[in-house]
């Protein structure tokens, strides 16, 4: 059914607070590694270590460059070049990553908007926990931006599940967007300065495996609380909230919350990651925590910046419905809507996403619509506390206007999700129990397919033997003891 999740960010966000968030909150960091170990990205490493946020035990992500891609504020720099405060009284700008290594370098830069200038920064970084050097060194780039589909090939080719892939390239898209908008261009020249691309990629990478890996499928947050000042880059001196941080803000209906301030407290991949990731408007007004995780910040502000997860849940089971005599509150609601003008295509990616956001069922028919235009009636069954989350997914991925909701009762049977083992492997498979008592299994299309895939044997194959393992299992269970032991 998935999760609901909820980013607080009373004290800004970033791409690392929200990884080391989530981490916390109980992703699997074996997982990520080896996620981020299949990267065709060069030049950096991660560490995961604990730290203490106001007294408060979190989770620091840090992602560490070699030193061909270091610079002192990658998540920036992977727009607008090497950054630091404006000279006009605020403190140095260290952003995601400033920890306590020190060492200078100077950057010329000498891509196609070439700006004479030179760069001294001084890092500080300290770090007493151990790097997991997992991640190869063999891949080589030897130009100093990506391109929005070269990032896109980047995800597409690593080792990650189709939703967090999915996650990924939306998160991106939302830069790249705001930074076209930015710069007046089209989305196919917006390029990303390397050395924060990488960083970028790592980030916006872990976020989205965490986010697959917790089984969220929708999401709450809070208004994002920002500072104030200037930051100067390689194209001049920019305000706060920087282009990219305003265009993803506005184009994304999300809010800020002024703090006072110096310096930036919302980076263009935190705001991205908040756009991509909500799905609510607003919180339920009653909820339960199931778990909560608190991912620390970088930068020495006071209060300390840091980001907190919750997965939460309505606190009631059935969200106030229509009542009818004899039938009580809906157990499920029917959305639908008509359209003529959405392809195959789009169709069958709404499909998914509707799935991966707690939909129960998902189809979608032909039908003739005013002055005989052919086109398609989509119908979602889906439970109360996910409507807000799939409305706002078929408004976003269609071209539809308008969705009707209809409050539906149904008859369901008793189900149980069981592991049935076979000569090849364990399956899923979903038990039903009949009025009678007589049990039936089914077994799950997902599991079967990924047998299939290991064994190479073909799923027909799979789904013969499948039946009977289960056939077995459940006539064992269905034998009566006692009539046993009288024989």
């Amino acid at each position: 059914m998935g999760k609901t999740l909820y980013l607080e960010c009373k004290s800004g966000i970033s791409g690392d607070m929200v990884v080391g968030a989530l981490l916390d909150l109980g992703a699997n960091e074996s997982g990520l590694r080896r996620a981020l170990a299949s990267l065709n990205v060069d030049g950096f490493d991660i560490a995961v270590t604990r730290k203490q946020v106001s007294g408060i035990d979190a989770c620091d992500f840090d992602v560490i460059l070699d030193e061909e891609h270091d610079s002192h504020d990658h998540d920036m720099a992977y727009l607008y070049g090497d950054l630091d405060h404006a000279a006009d009284g605020h403190h140095g700008h260290h952003h995601d990553h400033e920890g306590d290594h020190h060492h200078a370098h100077e950057h010329a830069d000498d891509h196609d908007h070439a700006h004479d200038h030179e760069h001294t920064h001084d890092h500080d970084h300290d770090h007493d926990h151990d790097h997991s050097h997992d991640y190869a060194h063999h891949h080589h780039h030897h130009h100093s931006h990506r391109t929005p589909a070269e990032i896109g090939q980047i995800i597409d080719a690593a080792d990650l599940a189709p939703r967090a892939k999915n996650y990924a390239h939306r998160i991106f898209d939302i830069v790249a967007q705001a930074e076209a908008k930015a710069h007046g261009l089209p989305l196919s020249e917006v390029h990303f300065h390397e050395v924060g691309a990488v960083d970028s990629i790592v980030d916006v990478v872990s976020v989205a495996y965490c986010l697959d890996d917790l089984d969220v499928t929708s999401a709450a947050v809070s208004p994002l609380a920002e500072g104030h000042g200037r930051v100067r880059c390689a194209h001049g001196v920019l305000s706060i909230p920087v282009p990219a941080v305003a265009n993803i803000v506005a184009d994304h209906g999300l809010v800020l919350e002024r703090r006072d301030q110096e310096g930036e407290l919302v980076t263009p991949t935190g705001a991205a990651i908040a756009a991509a990731v909500r799905t609510l408007n607003e919180l339920p007004e009653r909820y339960r925590i199931v778990k909560t995780g608190l991912g620390s910040g970088k930068r020495a502000y006071d209060p300390p910046s840091n980001v907190r997860a919750m997965i939460i849940e309505p606190a009631e089971d059935r969200e106030p419905g229509p009542q009818v005599e004899g039938l009580g509150t809906p157990d499920l609601w029917k959305l639908e809507t008509e359209v003529d003008d959405c392809t195959g295509e789009a169709l069958g990616n709404v499909a998914q996403l509707l799935y991966d956001a707690g939909a129960l069922e998902v189809h979608y028919l032909p039908v003739f619509m005013k002055k005989g235009r052919p086109g398609y009636q989509i119908e979602v069954l889906c439970g109360a506390s996910h409507i807000a989350a799939i409305e706002n997914l078929i408004f976003e991925n269609t071209t539809t206007i308008g969705i009707r909701r209809c409050p539906e009762w149904r008859t369901a049977l008793p189900r149980e999700l069981r592991e049935v083992e076979t000569g090849l492997g364990t399956l899923k498979v979903k038990v039903v129990t009949l009025p009678s008592g007589v049990k039936r299994a089914y077994p799950e299309y997902e599991s079967m397919a990924a047998l299939s895939a290991e064994s190479g044997l073909s799923y027909q194959d799979i789904q013969r033997m499948a039946f009977m393992a289960i056939e077995e299992v459940l006539g064992h269970e269905e034998a009566d003891p006692e009539q046993e032991a009288e024989a």
